[in-house]
Order: structure tokens, then sequence, then C-alpha cells
């Protein structure tokens, strides 16, 4: 009611309305009483149907135009390729509108994607290469692999908590709040975390499932590093997640039409996922943004060897070809490695699979180079999933390969060896002199207690770059204080007597 009253009186200069909120016909009724300036509408890409995180009640934005005569509007998003910036423009009936798109590229972010072991201890590890107290978000697909991620991480000493829409909503402010207002926090979350977060310090993002496609990516990495400073988007990919995926939209009850969309969405991703060059240059020109290999991704870094699968790939689609033909049986990745390696199990000699004439053919590979060959040829569409138990079939373009016609490049990112982040140990410190760090690291606790003790986010105080500049330039007056970048006239005032006896005492 006080907002109300507010909003009635000319008070505010911001109200925000959720568009679910806005198809409720007494909001409208309040909005149309007061003046509107201008209209914003935020996350724009959710208007599009055949996008990656469509609303309904986004669709009903288009008549605001009709609803707010003389308002003007304004819609943003950060994740649009051509066609959804089509669609935003026809459906929020923007067709007079100018148009205004800005660089995709973010590159203070480090991309890496690394082939799935045990996903779990390579997030570990990963965090673990990472400079301490680094604040991170990790997403996983369910609200399961959330809480057990989340355990297992506070379990190995990480200060980790988890969020998903199933918990009290007392739990998820407490555990916002927290990510937040302290240093250091990992949020292991659902995709339900995220919008709306405004926190420049998060030196991480991490999947430990693979997103439904790029804009989901783009989106959710983007949230790391919006300080400007060194950050990294780590990913832990593996066979499961294209059967898993590649099973979602099958039994997702969309018509023909939205399969076949989110199938685009999916391979887009896995291109990503599988390229052998700039992930940069793959991520940008998804979004049609032209651009040189960056040197700042794992593919830069350290360039992934590739080598000829066309016999691996015929022995395997050959096994595939013979149980079905010749006994009507499908299988999954594991049974068909177990025969291709020549596995003497109950299994194999349940079904008599012992006696196949591919038997024991692929015992060159280890069991981990056969999934990494699977995974690649479910990626590339030359293998699918069938039915719910997600047995693997050839498909029609498995024919060329089985002929010999069509090549067969693979990565060579897990043959033999065990994949291992190598991520550079970069954060604001590392950009200091020797000299310089103790004083950074005594400015961050005291940042840390001015934080705690107002009960506001450590960057509300001062952002890293800002005690990175104090340590390094050392000022000794509060002249030379305000000359520093993010010390303002309120700053100076409230903690310039305290940062100048920290530099001092360093």
């Amino acid at each position: 009611a006080e907002v109300e009253r507010a909003y009635l009186a000319g008070e505010l200069d911001l109200i925000y309305v959720a568009p679910e909120r806005l198809s409720n016909t007494q909001t409208r009724a309040l909005l149309a009483r007061g003046t509107l300036s201008v209209i914003a509408i935020d996350e724009a890409h959710c208007v599009s149907q055949w996008g990656h995180d469509f609303r309904p009640d986004y669709l009903a934005l288009g008549d605001l135009g009709e609803a707010f005569p003389g308002v003007p509007r304004v819609a943003l998003t950060a994740t649009a390729t051509r066609e959804t910036h089509e669609e935003i423009t026809e459906r929020l009936h923007l067709d007079t509108a100018r148009h205004f798109v800005a660089s995709f590229d973010r590159p203070n972010i480090q991309y890496r994607i690394e082939a799935k072991n045990d996903a779990r201890k390579q997030l570990l590890q990963f965090i673990r290469s990472l400079p301490d107290r680094s604040a991170g978000i990790v997403y996983a697909l369910s609200r399961k692999s959330v809480e057990q991620t989340a355990t297992f991480l506070a379990g190995q000493g990480i200060d980790a908590v988890p969020y998903h829409a199933g918990l009290p909503a007392e739990t998820r402010m407490a555990h916002q709040s927290r990510f937040l207002r302290e240093d250091g926090v990992v949020v292991v979350a659902t995709i339900a975390f995220g919008m709306g977060i405004d926190k420049p310090d998060v030196r991480f993002v991490a999947h430990v499932d693979l997103p439904k496609s790029v804009e989901g990516y783009y989106q959710e990495t983007g949230r790391a590093g919006r300080d400007g400073e060194p950050s990294i988007a780590w990913m832990a990919y593996g066979l499961g997640d294209v059967v898993q995926q590649r099973r979602m939209i099958q039994q997702g009850g969309g018509d023909r039409t939205l399969q076949m969309r989110q199938n685009q969405h999916l391979d887009a991703m896995l291109a990503l996922c599988e390229t052998v060059s700039c992930r940069r240059q793959n991520l940008l020109g998804y979004f049609g943004q032209q651009s040189e290999p960056c040197g700042n991704c794992d593919t830069c870094l350290e360039p992934p060897k590739t080598w000829d699968g066309l016999v691996a790939a015929q022995k395997l689609m050959s096994t595939i070809v013979r149980l079905e033909r010749e006994r009507g049986q499908s299988f999954g990745a594991g049974h068909l490695i177990d025969i291709l390696r020549g596995k003497e199990n109950d299994r194999v000699r349940r079904f008599g699979h012992d006696k196949l004439a591919t038997y024991g053919i692929g015992e060159d590979l280890s069991d981990q180079d056969w999934r990494s060959v699977i995974r690649q040829l479910l990626a590339s569409g030359l293998l699918a999933p069938q039915g719910e138990y997600n047995t693997l079939g050839v498909t029609p373009v498995s024919a060329g390969v089985l002929r010999g016609e069509t090549p067969v490049p693979l990565r060579q990112d897990a043959l033999g060896r065990k994949s291992r982040p190598s991520v550079r140990k970069t954060s604001t410190a590392d950009t200091l002199a020797e000299e310089d760090r103790g004083l950074f690291e005594r400015l961050r606790e005291w940042r840390a207690g001015q934080a705690r003790e107002q009960g506001v986010p450590a960057y509300i105080v001062f952002g890293d770059a800002t005690l990175r500049a104090l340590a390094e330039h050392r000022p000794s007056t509060l002249g030379e204080l305000s000359s520093v970048s993010g010390v303002g006239q309120k700053k100076l005032d409230a903690y310039g007597e305290q940062v100048l006896d920290l530099v001092r005492e360093g």
C-alpha cells in the first residue's frame, strides 16, 4: 500500500514489476492512474517462443504501446541471436525502434570445457586451483544434484551453499545474502539462481551438467567477472550429458517444430564443447560476431590434437547394426564398450555377445577412450539415443561412415589420459607486484569487516580494482586518495582516514 501511494504521488524513481504481475488487470489499472516516463523491458529474449528462456507472460508486453500511448519503450537483453532479435522486435511491436547491438565479447572470462570423468572431484580440483576465497556459482541440472554437490564441497572445506526453488524461501534468502555480502562463498544452484544477481566479483562460473543452449550458457557464464577482473567459465561435459539432453527433448512433449528447435540449440552447444578451434570465436560467431582467436580459452592455450576416428566409428556402428539386425537387440554405451573391448562378464556371456564378429575388436582403446568416441559421435549426429532406456542407434548419415565415405575427425582430449584442469591461477592479487600483495590482503580484510558491520556486500564498500589501485599507488593524503578510481566524495568522507592509516601501516 505504501508503494502504491508513493507511485501515485510521483515520489518513485523506479518501479519494478515482473511480467507475470503486469498481466494482472489490477496492476495495469494502478499504473494507468500514475505517470510513467519510460517502460524498460529487461531480459527481453524471454519473449522468444523458440528461445532458451521463454516465459509466456512476456508475450503480453507487446500491447504496452497501446496501454500507455506516448510512453517510450526500450527492450534489453544480453543474449539474442539474429533470429531472437527479430522476434523481440515483432512480438513487442517495436517495428520503428532504433537498434543498438554492442559486442558480446567478455575478454576477461577464460572459457574451459573438459571431458567429464568424476565431475564433483574435477570441480573440487578446479576450485582448489583458484586463489583462496574465490566467489563462484556452480550450476547443476537437478535439485538433487545441487544439494549433493554443495554437501560434497562443504565436506571438502569449501564454503558452499545450495540454492534451488525447492528450498524454503528463508533458506534461499539467507544463502543469497551470504553470497552477496561475504567473500569466498560458492553457491551451487539450478538456473533459478542468477537473474538479477548483481555481484561484480564472481571469479568463476562452473557447470557440472551441460546447458541446454549456447544462449543459456552465455547468460550463466556472463555472471562471472562483471568487475572486469580475470574470471573463469569452467564446465565438465560427458557422454551422459548428451544422452540426457536428447532424452529430455524426446520426452518433453513438444510438437515436432519445437523439438527440432531444441535439438538445434543443443547441437550448437555440443559444437562449442567439441570444437578444436577457439571457443570464444565459436561463441561469438553464434551471435553473429566475427573475431580472431582469443588466446584466453583452453583450446587456444592448449590446442587439442585430432585423430582419424573412422575405423573406431565403423567398429562401433557395425556392433550396433549386427545386434539390431541379427538379434533384434539394442544396448547402451557401457555394454557396447564391453563387447568391443572383449570383456568377459556375466552380461556379455548371458546374451552370447562373446560370439559376435565384433567381440574384442576394440581392445586398442580404453573404456574412457570409447566413451569419448561415443560422446563425439552423438554430438555430431552420427549416433542417436533410442527409446526410454537410451540405447544407441545409427542414424541415416551413419551409412556414409560404414561405407568409409564420411570422414570422422575426433578430438584427442580424453585419449589415454585423465582430463585435468589447467587453469592459470590469476586473481587481482596475482597481477600485483610482490611487495603490494600484503597491503591488498589487509585492505580486503578491512573491507570485509566494514561490509559485515554495515550489512552490505563487500563490493559496495570498495571493488577489487580500487583495492588494487590503493595497494599499487599507496596514497598518503586525502587529495591523492580522491584521485583513485572508485573513491568518490562519499567514500572519501566515510573511509578516507581509515584507508590512509592502513596504507601507512603497509
